[in-house]
């Protein structure tokens, strides 16, 4: 997965400082990193691997709903917007797991020390805003980019007056509502059933 990830990013992500944050993501244990610690892909690589089905997911309803057309955008500058939101709106797990150990039964019924994964995060900055914080570390996002990953949570993430925000943001830029569309697809049919049981 970690192969496949680089060379979609590498093929679509041309803007300056793109190299850069490739670079930080190998530092980092993204490609390492379980996509959650219970709820989905919670094992490891499925950062990476739930990275690559909301951009497949994104493709196809971003060139489906015809933004590309409405955005004027050649299919060169589609495919890098597509890229930066799918592959890269949950970098802000990067370096946010940690493992203990924890007390299971095994199939014979003894109890045994099992590994899980557990949050712990080194910049409590939040979810969305955290991922554009990082990527904007190392190259500028459009607009529309910022808020697709800035809201791609949707609700599950807006309270109170976050909530007239994301209403605002999902009228205003239709990418946020395909960036949001494509994760919600990709996390509850695309891995349903992939999580390990613990």
């Amino acid at each position: 997965m970690k192969e496949q990830f680089i060379e979609i990013y590498t093929k679509y992500i041309k803007r300056p400082g793109a190299d850069k944050l490739l670079e930080w993501l190998k530092t980092t244990d993204f490609f390492t990193a379980p996509a959650s610690t219970r709820f989905h892909l919670s094992r490891e690589g499925g950062l990476v691997e739930h990275s690559i089905g909301v951009f497949n997911r994104l493709k196809d309803l971003y060139y489906h709903e015809g933004l590309n057309e409405k955005n004027e955008q050649t299919d060169e500058e589609a495919m890098e917007t597509i890229a930066i939101c799918g592959l890269l709106h949950d970098v802000c797990k990067a370096n946010f797991y940690g493992v203990e150990m924890r007390n299971k039964k095994n199939d014979q019924g003894f109890w045994e020390k099992v590994p899980f994964y557990i949050v712990d995060d080194k910049l409590p900055y939040g979810h969305g805003e955290k991922s554009v914080y990082i990527i904007s570390s190392f190259m500028k996002l459009a607009r529309d980019e910022a808020m697709a990953i800035r809201w791609h949570m949707g609700k599950y993430e807006a309270e109170g007056s976050a909530a007239m925000a994301l209403g605002a943001a999902f009228e205003k830029y239709p990418l946020a509502v395909l960036t949001h569309v494509a994760d919600l697809l990709a996390t509850s049919i695309d891995e349903a059933g992939t999580e390990e049981k613990k």
